[in-house]
């Protein structure tokens, strides 16, 4: 019973604290953040790539032209530069490094060594992204996000003689996107922290078909076009 009087006053203490934070009048963190120029953070993250097929043929009674794709989970990190427009517009640019593997599985093929391509890659992904908040609440403030970017695939065979007859799946080095997404600002005490979700989209096809035009494995493929999910954790 002494401990517990012995703690009672501590634990009222901390709750009026958090319960200031959203009341009518909380005590607000970083007061001045949001009025600088210009920002700088950084991000950690998790990605989840995929990947859309276009097909010149498809039967879908037969369902024999799908290419199956296992997704996997990756990391990203990266840097934020923002460049603030006013209280309620922010433009973000967000270079950062994308790890992440796709497993591509090729029906009507019995051996593993062509029915399987493991597809690593490794982006320098940039994008370019409009900030949209709402007015402050608090200690929190919660925002939409969307733009354009561009990735450079680390990983691309693009140059390479070989094609999928010898193993070798082949992507395009360069790719461009459309993302959007949302997000909430959290003013902590020393920094501002901000989890969010975005989906991003190809806007052009990473696919080089193999060298013989009647390839099983890209002749029916018309088009192919990552997508993604990243959930990313930024410190500003």
């Amino acid at each position: 019973m002494k401990k517990v009087l012995f703690f009672l006053p501590v634990l009222l203490c901390n709750c009026h604290t958090l319960f200031a934070q959203f009341n009518e009048h909380p005590i607000l963190n970083l007061e001045n953040e949001d009025k600088k120029r210009i920002n700088w953070g950084y991000f950690l993250g998790f990605n989840q790539y995929d990947f859309k097929f276009d097909y010149k043929e498809y039967d879908p009674a037969q369902n024999k032209t799908d290419v199956l794709v296992a997704k996997n989970i990756g990391f990203n990190v990266g840097l934020i530069g923002e460049l603030r427009i006013n209280d309620y517009f922010d433009l973000r640019l967000e270079p950062g490094l994308y790890y992440t593997q796709r497993d591509l599985g090729f029906p009507g093929f019995s051996d593993e060594r062509d029915f399987l391509r493991e597809v690593k890659s490794t982006y320098i992904h940039v994008p370019l992204l409009l900030k949209v908040s709402t007015k402050r609440l608090g200690n929190f403030k919660p925002y939409i996000v969307g733009g354009v970017s561009t990735s450079l695939n680390l990983s691309s065979s693009q140059d390479s003689a070989e094609d999928n007859e010898t193993g070798t799946f082949r992507m395009k080095k360069t790719t461009y996107y459309y993302e959007i997404g949302f997000g909430i600002d959290f003013y902590l005490y020393y920094f501002k922290f901000s989890p969010s979700i975005r989906g991003v989209f190809a806007l052009t096809d990473e696919l080089i078909p193999d060298n013989d035009p009647n390839s099983p494995w890209t002749s029916n493929i018309d088009g192919m076009y990552s997508r993604g999910v990243f959930i990313n954790f930024t410190f500003e």
